[in-house]
């Protein structure tokens, strides 16, 4: 059974930096693709980012394009994503999410079924 379990979330002041990380276990992490969404209160759950098996390939929405940083560490089996110059318009629901395929496709939102907790960005101003 693929488990994801997200940490790192919190309270932020807008120009900050935050780490989040999701460990993954229940199947060979670096067989598959991993990314993270992100839902707004409101909103529907978007694709921010993802990143291929090996690490090589990485996607970014626009809206986090030259800010954030997506990262793996398969050794640890777990994926990272590195949040800097935070807007307020970050405030969120951030959620790990595993792909179900073998091959990498950057921004396939369907491929990801299997998905952490979700943990809480919030970026004051």
């Amino acid at each position: 059974q693929v488990q994801l379990v997200e940490s790192g979330g919190g309270v932020v002041q807008a120009g900050g930096s935050l780490r989040l990380s999701c460990a993954a276990s229940g199947r060979t992490f670096s067989s598959y693709p991993m990314g993270w969404f992100r839902q707004a209160p409101g909103k529907e759950r978007d694709l921010i980012s993802t990143i291929s098996q090996s690490g090589s390939m990485t996607y970014y929405a626009d809206s986090v394009k030259g800010r954030f940083t997506i990262s793996r560490d398969n050794a640890k089996n777990t994926v990272y994503l590195q949040m800097n110059s935070l807007k307020p318009e970050d405030t969120a629901v951030y959620y790990c999410a595993g792909s179900n395929a073998r091959y990498y496709s950057p921004s396939r939102s369907t491929d990801y079924t299997y998905w952490g907790q979700g943990t809480q960005v919030t970026v004051s101003s």
